[in-house]
């Protein structure tokens, strides 16, 4: 029993001081992965890490909480005080200096490796998109589509200045990508996008609306757009201003019409605009298939989006164990609850799995040639096995990692009580909210398994389920290689996922579960292959 007493002596200090730890350093399992796939460099690599999470774990993750904060959203200005349009996006300074801080980090440059820039996108993802990680993605794929569709050789002055600003900075100034590629209401159907380039006066020029357009505040924006009455389609590189006039804040030849509100990612500045003649530079040629290309694009978004929602996840674990380790009921710490301790532990596995299985893919992905590329038909054939089979990997990871990470954050929630949903007492609401936005980007659910579906039918001539399930779970047991190539098959076999009959709806749910099993099967054994190993 307890008397009351006016003064209540109740403090969060204890809880406060536990969290304050180095994000890299207390994260033992995520230790152990490094070592497992990076053995030569791990001493080198682990030092620049921990460094590295100081920065994460105590100012940025100070700077994260205090941009969040709902009085500090991004809002626009459209006019000047002199009636110019210049569509200004107001964000909190906090959150452009820290932006500035993270992409001076040099991610992108020549001189980060590819494990490193993996590792550290990870740690960053822990205090949630916070308005940056999403164009830090962006940016990502901004070079990789400019380095993949044009020759070094003989590219514009004005793009080598681009990719040079984006990759090593410019004056100690990093330039930030957008992607607008998709149509209105489909992300994967070129044939859906209206907006058009038109050649006048040695220039390309756009026209036309666009929609969800995030990271409206970026310096190069890579756009889809139809030339003027043709069919054919090509992928722009749009400066936000032309150099003559970023001086006076005037746009280059579009309008912000709005800033949309949405659920999840509300740091994340995401606008409806019209482009009125918009100069851009047309990144490669019309005679090559833009759905491929488009789709090459949206792989590296698609396994960046699997290292956003773990490193959410890694941070939800975290807070919920942390807490259950301060928090008391009936007289005892909920750590000593069992039932408590059942969902911690449920929760670590699980966290284990997604992380286990990341650390694979991406190294699955670096044997790939480390670059989505279109496949093409004259490479080796092995060349064309691993690329498909990263390509299809990370379609089923980014479809499960985005729905366990929504629900693991939720679980992470509830350890909290009521406390676990207040925004400015835990990082979780925030976690949680973005991640529901993770799941539908670059494709919601139902499209990317009707993709995964459609390219396993396409290319069983030259890469068998077989084939594709043993490179896949290569030192499971073979009865569960013959048990996933089984029903894979079963369900490859049924002509299409478009008829609306009852067997094709009986397909689709099936699918629908089996991509999470067989992703959870991938996972467990990168995970079991881990332990083992230590």
């Amino acid at each position: 029993m307890s008397l009351p007493e006016k003064n209540n002596p109740y403090s969060f200090k204890e809880w406060l001081e536990k969290r304050r730890i180095n994000f890299f350093e207390h994260d033992i399992f995520l230790q152990r992965c490094i070592k497992h796939y990076i053995k030569n460099d791990y001493d080198y690599l682990n030092e620049k890490l921990k460094e590295y999470g100081n920065n994460v774990s105590f100012r940025w993750t100070d700077m994260a909480d205090e941009c969040t904060k709902i009085e500090n959203r991004p809002y626009i200005i459209n006019y000047d005080n002199f009636n110019n349009r210049i569509d200004r996006v107001v964000r909190p300074i906090t959150m452009e200096l820290m932006e500035k801080e993270i992409f001076a980090s040099g991610l992108f440059s020549e001189t980060t490796g590819d494990w490193e820039r993996f590792i550290k996108i990870m740690l960053l993802n822990q205090n949630g998109e916070i308005g940056i990680m999403y164009p830090l993605l962006c940016t990502q794929g901004l070079i990789h589509i400019i380095d993949e569709l044009t020759d070094s050789s003989n590219r514009h002055s004005e793009i080598n200045k681009i990719l040079r600003h984006c990759k090593e900075g410019i004056n100690g100034e990093f330039g930030i990508g957008a992607q607008f590629l998709s149509g209105i209401q489909n992300e994967l159907d070129v044939a859906t996008i209206t907006l058009e380039a038109q050649y006048e006066e040695d220039n390309w020029r756009l026209f036309g609306s666009k929609f969800f357009c995030s990271a409206i505040h970026a310096d190069y924006f890579i756009i889809i757009a139809k030339i003027k009455n043709s069919e054919k389609t090509g992928i722009f590189l749009l400066p936000a201003y032309l150099p003559e006039e970023k001086k006076n804040n005037y746009r280059n030849g579009y309008t912000i019409e709005s800033l949309e509100w949405k659920l999840g990612t509300v740091e994340l500045p995401t606008a409806e605009m019209t482009f009125n003649g918009s100069i851009a530079y047309l990144l490669g040629d019309f005679d090559y298939e833009t759905n491929n290309v488009l789709e090459t694009i949206l792989l590296h978004s698609k396994l960046g989006i699997g290292t956003t929602t773990i490193g959410a996840a890694i941070r939800a674990v975290r807070e919920a164990k942390l807490y259950s380790e301060f928090k008391e009921t009936f007289g005892v710490k909920i750590n000593q609850f069992p039932l408590v301790v059942v969902k911690l532990r449920e929760l670590q596995a699980e966290l284990e799995r997604i992380v286990a299985g990341s650390f694979k893919l991406f190294d699955l992905f670096l044997q790939s040639g480390g670059k989505f590329k279109v496949i093409n038909k004259a490479d080796p054939i092995e060349v064309r096995k691993k690329k498909f089979l990263a390509r299809q990997l990370v379609l089923f990871a980014k479809i499960y990692n985005s729905k366990v990470s929504t629900n693991i954050i939720h679980e992470a929630m509830s350890i909290l009580g009521t406390q676990g949903v207040i925004e400015d007492f835990t990082c979780l609401p925030r976690l949680y909210r973005n991640s529901n936005i993770f799941e539908l980007c670059e494709g919601p659910r139902n499209e990317l398994l009707t993709k995964l579906y459609n390219d396993f039918k396409i290319n069983a001539d030259w890469f068998s389920i077989e084939e594709f399930v043993n490179e896949s779970l290569t030192g499971s047991d073979k009865e569960e290689i013959e048990h996933y190539t089984q029903l894979i098959n079963e369900i490859i076999a049924h002509p299409n996922l478009y008829n609306l009959d009852e067997k094709t709806i009986c397909i689709a749910k099936r699918w629908d579960k089996l991509s999470d099993d067989f992703m959870m099967a991938f996972q467990e054994l990168a995970r079991q292959q881990v332990l083992k190993k230590l």
